[in-house]
């Protein structure tokens, strides 16, 4: 197993093992926000996973965002919208991020990227968040319902 960036581990903690993806929770308060990190060695870019680790990896996604909307109902921070992204700019390891965003959230309508600082969670929403998305992410876990207005699929 690749080690993971030492940036991912100051900004978010261990969350869960998926088959493909090493799944952590980011340490923002102001949004859910799931990290997944492919567990495939050298991988910079999704062209560097062969064709079955990115249909994988699509589907830890979908499972992400599943945990996103489960996170964000434990905190109070319904998701309207799931955003996805493979930025790498900073950190060069292959990872996406999964986030939960709405209308009036900090940096609505715009990116949560380089938005602010980071608002720490204290430990009571941490382990409450942690204890909504983890069963969440587990293969066949019901869908979390969705923001409601959200079409079908």
């Amino acid at each position: 197993m690749p080690e993971i960036d030492p940036a991912f581990l100051a900004g978010s903690h261990a969350l869960d093992e998926l088959p493909l993806c090493h799944v952590r929770l980011q340490d923002d308060a102001r949004w859910p926000w799931l990290i997944l990190i492919p567990q495939v060695a050298g991988a910079r870019e999704i062209e560097d996973l062969s064709a079955a680790e990115r249909r994988l990896l699509v589907e830890e996604i979908v499972a992400a965002g599943n945990a996103v909307r489960a996170l964000g109902a434990a905190l109070g921070l319904a998701v309207e919208k799931l955003n996805v992204g493979a930025l790498g700019n900073v950190t060069p390891q292959l990872h996406v991020h999964v986030v939960g965003r709405r209308h009036g959230d900090p940096a609505w309508p715009g990116p949560v990227w380089g938005f602010g600082e980071a608002e720490r969670m204290d430990a009571g929403a941490l382990s409450q968040g942690m204890a909504a998305a983890r069963p969440a992410l587990a293969p066949g876990a019901q869908p979390y319902p969705p923001f409601p207005g959200r079409g079908p699929g």
